[in-house]
């Protein structure tokens, strides 16, 4: 068997090691803010469940918004530098900040959704049988 050259064995050890790190990155899993169900004690069911539908609809059309690629895409391209031209992989990991703002958002929007859930069990609302608010 023939041993691998130092050049080579690093380069590798960096790729391997930077598809690790990337499978550890950010799945975009966010934890809903806490609103208090009183919130929308002033609602009957019928403003509750309408209120449900545009927040659930928002929840959509916000996890729709795409960050930029160089945060969580993998580049390749070419490089010249003082050994030559070298073919180069890049590996955009962890958040850019339109994603923070984004998580930030869904977090508040999956708060208001569980204390809407919540107010309508309350009221006894029938849209909210078989609804569920984070953790159960």
């Amino acid at each position: 068997m023939r041993p691998i050259p130092s050049r080579s064995f690093t380069i590798l050890t960096f790729a391997i090691s930077s598809l690790l790190f990337a499978g550890c990155a950010s799945t975009g899993n966010v934890s809903p803010q806490y609103i208090p169900p009183n919130h929308y004690q002033g609602y009957d069911c019928s403003g509750l469940s309408q209120e449900y539908k545009r927040i659930d609809t928002y929840i959509e059309q916000t996890k729709k918004q795409q960050s930029t690629l160089a945060a969580t895409g993998v580049g390749i391209g070419v490089s010249a530098g003082r050994w030559g031209i070298s073919p180069n992989i890049t590996f955009g990991v962890g958040k850019s900040n339109n994603t923070k703002a984004r998580d930030a958002k869904l977090s508040r929007l999956y708060g208001e959704r569980d204390a809407v859930i919540q107010s309508a069990r309350l009221k006894q609302c029938s849209f909210a049988n078989g609804l569920k608010v984070f953790g159960e």
